[in-house]
């Protein structure tokens, strides 16, 4: 009876936390004030710029303090004459924030949780850049799922973690009923899966008999590092440290960080590509060196791993290790054509997805949506991105960006996005369904369970995406040398 009241709670939810970001709904710029300034002299500047709160941040702009005017009436109630006393004498800290990037249901499970009603939007630097107020939120129903996000930050074992996990098939479902687009759910269950990894990391560091002997950075890779995961994906990470001495501990906290995620239920990779295996662990020079070795003496049959690391996003961690590395593996990339060449090949060949008389191509009634579509439109637009070094993680802003710097019409990359957008429904909807009949989700869809119409909508994507091919060609030639340097 437990489960069904959670999955009923998530499908009455709200689906605009999910669909919109904190710097959408953010007042901006943050108005601030000197600690030095009265009580008084902070309620008037609120008075004049019609806020409810004022904050103040220190030399290098992080959010040092806050005065609301629920403090300020307190202050009144209590004694007028405290008006004229420094605002820095009186602020509470220390203030609660929220990334600018994060989705609005983290927002509204931080308010709930600490019971605030405000809080500093920052950059990634911890800059104050916003404020996010419970106003803004108002038409918003704090329910369960809403502190989704807050609960696995709050977890405190890997059962905690599964828990939280286990919710994303009724979420991704109430967003479907709710009509998110599939490619905005599949950002969510991106983010869940981050924020998963991140608080497994913690937890495994916690484990350990000593703290971290030097610095590191954890990475996702593959489809959660693009923001474009679903609901049957496995394990992909990699993990950067300092010090080659130290990678025996690096090695048990990676081990232990996999086994949690394998209990959170994110099933381990089979093809190994986690931080317990060496091959995906070492220090930023050691991760030079593979680079190296890829591009230099690329090998087509290990291409397959190396792709996805172009994916990757830092989750934890000092996060100039992973900026360093991208900044490197990224130009190493762009300057080897043939390193590019077979990286696309790789890719595979969207055709297979048709048979006889150009029709789809099917096994029991299915077709694997992600070998015959989604593959091979996401290995072309990524190295596509790698030709013209364009960091953006997700598919659609690469293709996009590519097409801009190679002089291409814009529609074809808009044509590839909506027929991504196809895919990526398809094969959400028919994973929904597989888990609410009992089955594990897969890639194949049912061309049966999408009518006559989503089958015909279905082949036309397909067909799309064997454009991907002259895509890729078109913005490779497009290159001049002094580009590719």
């Amino acid at each position: 009876m437990p489960d069904a009241m959670r999955t009923d709670s998530l499908r009455r939810i709200d689906s605009f936390p999910y669909r919109h970001r904190v710097a959408e709904l953010m007042s901006a710029p943050l108005v601030s004030a000197l600690p030095e300034a009265t009580v008084a002299e902070v309620s008037r500047l609120m008075s004049k710029r019609r806020i409810s709160s004022v904050v103040a941040v220190d030399h290098q702009g992080r959010p040092s303090g806050i005065l609301t005017e629920r403090d300020i009436l307190r202050i009144v109630a209590t004694d007028p004459a405290l008006l004229s006393r420094q605002f820095g004498e009186v602020m509470s800290y220390p203030v609660h924030t929220v990334g600018s990037g994060a989705l609005a249901y983290r927002a509204i499970g931080r308010m709930s949780r600490h019971g605030v009603r405000h809080l500093a939007v920052v950059d990634d630097d911890g800059r104050a850049v916003g404020m996010l107020t419970a106003g803004a939120l108002l038409k918003q129903r704090a329910t369960l799922a809403l502190t989704l996000g807050d609960e696995i930050e709050q977890a405190t074992e890997a059962d905690a973690l599964r828990e939280a996990h286990g919710k994303l098939p009724s979420l991704a479902a109430a967003l479907r009923v709710e009509e998110v687009p599939a490619v905005q759910v599949s950002a969510v269950v991106s983010g869940i899966v981050c924020d998963l990894t991140a608080r497994a990391a913690a937890l495994a560091a916690a484990s350990m008999p000593a703290p971290a002997p030097a610095p590191w950075c954890l990475l996702v890779l593959g489809s959660a590092g693009r923001g474009e995961s679903l609901l049957a994906a496995d394990q992909d990470n990699a993990l950067i440290h300092e010090g080659d001495e130290h990678d025996p501990w690096f090695g048990t906290f990676a081990d232990r960080l996999n086994e949690m995620l394998a209990t959170a239920g994110i099933p381990l990779c089979a093809g190994g590509v986690m931080a317990r295996n060496a091959a995906f662990r070492g220090t930023p020079a050691t991760w030079q060196g593979r680079v190296g070795q890829w591009v230099d003496k690329p090998q087509p049959g290990a291409l397959l791993n190396v792709d996805i690391f172009y994916d990757f996003v830092p989750v934890t961690g000092e996060r100039r290790l992973a900026a360093e590395l991208r900044g490197h593996a990224m130009a190493a990339a762009s300057r080897s054509p043939l390193f590019l060449r077979l990286l696309a090949e790789a890719g595979g060949d969207a055709s297979g997805a048709f048979g006889w008389f150009n029709r789809v191509r099917t096994e029991n009634g299915r077709i694997d949506l992600k070998r015959h579509g989604l593959f091979p439109l996401v290995a072309g637009a990524r190295v596509a991105a790698l030709a013209w070094r364009i960091a953006a993680p997700g598919t659609d802003a690469r293709l996009a960006g590519a097409a801009a710097k190679a002089g291409l019409a814009a529609d074809m990359a808009d044509d590839l996005a909506a027929a991504r957008a196809v895919l990526v429904e398809a094969i959400l909807d028919q994973q929904i369904a597989d888990i609410a009949e009992g089955r594990p989700p897969s890639n194949h869809v049912e061309l049966r369970r999408l009518g006559r119409r989503g089958a015909h909508r279905l082949a036309k994507a397909l067909r799309t995406v064997t454009t991907i091919s002259d895509f890729v060609q078109r913005t490779l030639s497009n290159r001049r040398p002094e580009q590719a340097a």
